[in-house]
């Protein structure tokens, strides 16, 4: 069976903690993430603009923009359940409760939420996971799937994405093909 593939890379900056980590990723930092996101097909478009293509590079930046880069870049990613460092962000004269009671039903609603609605004005992105790589990876992966099977007419399939936290450092999450999950 012959597969081709094509992978595509952007990067971000972004700041996060690790509510739960136990030793220094647990203090507010920020790293220049690079998101790489590979789909794959049996076999390539037979006609108009994508004609002999798995997905146009172009479309696939396109979608990885619109999904990762817009609402995380510049930002600050952070578990919904990170009480203490929500309350940080809560606009001056808020009532803490009640901003974060809207920002929990978006994400229990999304599984994300992006708002701008911030002491500071600052960019913020609550997940309903710790912001690790390895749940970036799979938070992004569930973005980008559906754009990519749409943007290629079906014929593509989002393979993997990959997640570089620091130019050593990387995750990446891969999800199960259909005929796997059946067994």
């Amino acid at each position: 069976m012959t597969t081709f593939t094509v992978t595509r890379q952007i990067a971000i900056d972004a700041g996060h903690r690790v509510m739960t980590h136990g030793s220094k990723c647990r203090h507010l930092h920020g790293h220049r993430y690079t998101i790489e996101a590979t789909c794959i097909a049996d076999h390539l478009q037979a006609a108009g603009e994508q004609s002999d293509m798995v997905l146009d590079f172009g479309f696939l930046k396109d979608e990885m923009v619109a999904a990762i880069d817009a609402p995380c870049d510049h930002g600050f990613l952070a578990h919904i359940e990170d009480a203490q460092l929500l309350a940080m962000f809560c606009p001056e004269g808020g009532v803490v409760e009640a901003w974060t009671g809207q920002l929990r039903a978006a994400v229990a609603r999304d599984g994300y939420c992006l708002t701008t609605d911030t002491r500071m004005g600052t960019k913020l992105y609550v997940l309903n996971v710790n912001p690790t790589a390895e749940r970036l990876c799979r938070h992004w992966f569930g973005r980008l799937k559906p754009a990519v099977a749409a943007r290629s007419g079906g014929l593509a399939r989002l393979s993997e994405v990959v997640v570089w936290e620091t130019p050593n450092c990387r995750a990446s999450y891969v999800e199960p093909e259909a005929s796997s999950r059946l067994r």
